[in-house]
Order: structure tokens, then C-alpha cells, then sequence
């Protein structure tokens, strides 16, 4: 046997959003039906970012994923999160395959706040806002492009850069830059900042609107105020990551929101096992921490892709 390795632009190249979308939801249902397997994330803080190890198992593949966050990167041209991912056989342990998975990320990220928008959102919804135009922002865009007939995208960041290259990017979408209020009064709002403090007022929020939070990724980030939390139907991806590193953990320590207040989780959802949106006026929000399954379910697909296509460097990493 032999170990596939597979650079970042290999990778990007095998990625369809559409496909990693099916993949990932399956992989939801899998988990919700007690097929797949996953430990909660282990955090690593060092002086200038964190790294965090992923393990998980779907049906026919596990892995692990060694991922950071350093956001000063940026002044070094380096990308704020990196990553890579052992792909193994889960019958033998064989790693199958070691690959970049900086795209991974980005793209089952943006495939996991859509699959939430599918379910929470309303579904006429025609505007999205996204808060916060870097990496994150362009595969959001993909993703929920691929999901609603958008008719306005309306994109605020600190950088005016930012939202400027995010509008040269996708011409092909109407794309607009404006405030951060006018931005959170959108349909589906997608919040992917790294704030250790509410951004979003409560105020802001239009009734029937629908919020992925994901820039609260770890201890103590947060983006919502509280008040928002404490209205709406909230969702998670993973209960325990949720209550430690999501959109819910400041609030939570702080007495402010109990972990009892959470609807469900989005296997739930997807799974049937709970109901989704019932209510037009409602606002719904969905914590995404990013978990595991989602790195292997993408994983799966990149490497059944390249293993059909062939031609990518491969050699016996494990020697007897």
C-alpha cells in the first residue's frame, strides 16, 4: 500500500462546494444516527495563536486534522489558518492519504453554515449579509449562492480592502459594500470576525432572520449581544464545543445563557429527529465551532476524486 500526499492547490482543485455541501449533511445524519464518531477538539495555546487536533470517523474513512489560527499571519503573507489532515484506512489504520486542508476548512465551513441556512432560514430568503470579507467570506458566499436565488450580498469589514477584493472576486454576484447595521439587516446573516466582543446589536436583527455564527471558534471569542441569543432558537453543532469555544461561551459564563436554552443540534435537525424553522418571524442562529466530521466527510470525497484521477505523488510511508 502506499500514502497519497496532496498540496493545497491538488486539493483545491478537487473541491466542488456542491458536492462537499452533500457530503457534509450526509455526514451530519450519519453522526445524529450514531454512525460516525467524534472526540470534542483539543485547544493548544501557544504565544502567538492556537492549534487544535480534530479526530473523527464517518462511514469508510477517519482522520485527524492539525489546524491554527495565528491571525498575525497576514504581515508575513501567510494565511491566518493553516492545516493538514491524515487520511486513514478505518480497518487497517493506514494513512491512506496526507493532505493539505487550509481549502478543507474554508470550503466545509461555508458548506456547514449553508446546510444550517437550508434548514433555519426562511425560505424565500434572498439577501445575505456577510460580516467580515476575508477567506471565510468567499466560500459563504459559494456556498449559500448555491443554495438561495440571492438577489443582494451585502459585505461590511474594517478593511474596505477586504470588501473591495470580495466584489472583484465574484463578479458574477450582486455584491455590495455598506455599514455593519445595514449588513446584519439582511435574510441570512453570516458573522466571520475574529471579536472577543458583541459586534451584532440585537437591534439590528429583522424578525425571520437567520445568523450562522461562526467566528467564535474558541474561549472567550464572541459576536452576538447576548440578548440576541436569549430570543432566539439556537442550534449548535456540537453541544460541549458549543458551551466551551462557540458563539455561546461567553454568555454562558457569564450567567447570561444556559446550555438548557439550546434547541438542538444541527444532526438533529437534518436527521428529522427535531423540527427546523416553524415560524417566519423567528430568529434563528446557528453556533458553528467547526467539527470533525465535516474535515473527514470532505476529506472522503477529495481523496475517492484524486485516487479516480490518479497521477499524484505517492510512495510506502509505512515501511515493514
Amino acid at each position: 500500500m502506499s500514502t497519497m500526499f496532496l498540496s493545497r492547490s491538488e486539493v483545491r482543485d478537487l473541491l466542488d462546494m456542491r458536492e462537499v455541501i452533500g457530503a457534509v449533511e450526509q455526514a451530519f445524519k450519519d453522526w445524529a444516527q450514531g454512525k460516525a464518531k467524534m472526540p470534542t477538539k483539543s485547544y493548544m495555546l501557544v504565544e502567538k495563536g492556537d492549534f487544535r487536533a480534530m479526530p473523527g470517523a464517518i462511514p469508510g474513512a477517519a482522520g485527524v486534522k492539525w489546524v491554527n489560527v495565528h491571525l498575525g499571519n497576514s504581515k508575513l503573507g501567510l494565511p491566518s489558518i493553516m492545516a493538514i489532515l491524515i487520511y486513514s484506512d478505518p480497518d487497517t489504520g493506514y494513512p491512506l492519504a496526507i493532505m493539505d486542508a487550509t481549502d478543507i476548512t474554508a470550503y466545509r465551513t461555508g458548506a456547514t453554515a449553508a446546510i444550517a441556512s437550508k434548514y433555519l432560514a426562511r425560505k424565500n430568503s434572498r439577501t445575505l449579509g456577510l460580516v467580515g470579507a476575508g477567506h471565510q467570506a468567499y466560500t459563504q458566499l459559494m456556498a449559500h449562492a448555491g443554495l438561495f436565488k440571492l438577489k443582494e450580498i451585502k459585505a461590511f469589514d474594517i478593511k474596505k480592502e477586504a470588501v473591495d477584493k470580495l466584489i472583484k472576486t465574484f463578479p458574477q454576484h450582486p455584491i455590495k459594500g455598506g455599514s455593519l447595521e445595514d449588513t446584519v439587516a439582511s435574510d441570512i446573516v453570516c458573522t466571520i470576525t475574529p471579536a472577543r466582543e458583541p459586534v451584532v446589536k440585537k437591534a439590528w436583527v429583522k424578525p425571520g432572520t437567520h445568523i450562522n455564527a461562526i467566528g467564535a471558534d474558541a474561549e472567550g471569542k464572541e459576536e452576538l449581544e447576548p440578548s440576541i441569543l436569549k430570543e432566539a432558537m439556537v442550534v449548535v453543532d456540537d453541544m460541549k464545543q458549543s458551551s466551551l469555544a462557540g458563539e455561546i461561551n461567553v454568555p454562558v459564563r457569564k450567567g447570561l445563557y444556559k446550555v438548557e436554552d439550546v434547541y438542538g443540534t444541527l444532526g438533529e435537525v437534518i436527521s428529522g429527529k427535531k423540527r427546523g424553522r416553524a415560524d417566519d418571524r423567528a430568529i434563528t442562529i446557528f453556533d458553528s465551532t467547526g467539527v470533525a466530521i465535516e474535515d473527514i466527510a470532505t476529506a472522503q470525497l477529495v481523496y475517492k476524486k484524486a485516487k479516480a484521477k490518479g497521477g499524484y505523488l505517492s510512495r510506502e510511508f509505512v515501511e515493514e
